[in-house]
């Protein structure tokens, strides 16, 4: 399993990425963040972090 970053509730923050130990999230179209579902290692830490709860596991 791996997390995605549900586009629509995503605000841009960038907080995710600062956290993630693997680098595996980037910024996407629109300033939304994504999850590079390949690198992902099931951390959590970006779910944690995220201040609209936008992140969950695939």
């Amino acid at each position: 399993m791996a997390y995605r970053i549900d586009a629509d509730t995503c605000v841009g923050c960038g907080a995710c990425a600062g956290v993630c130990p693997v680098s595996a999230i980037s910024e996407g179209e629109n300033g939304k963040y994504v999850i590079d579902e390949d690198t992902c290692i099931d951390c959590g830490a970006c779910a944690g972090v995220c201040p609209v709860n936008a992140i969950a596991e695939a």
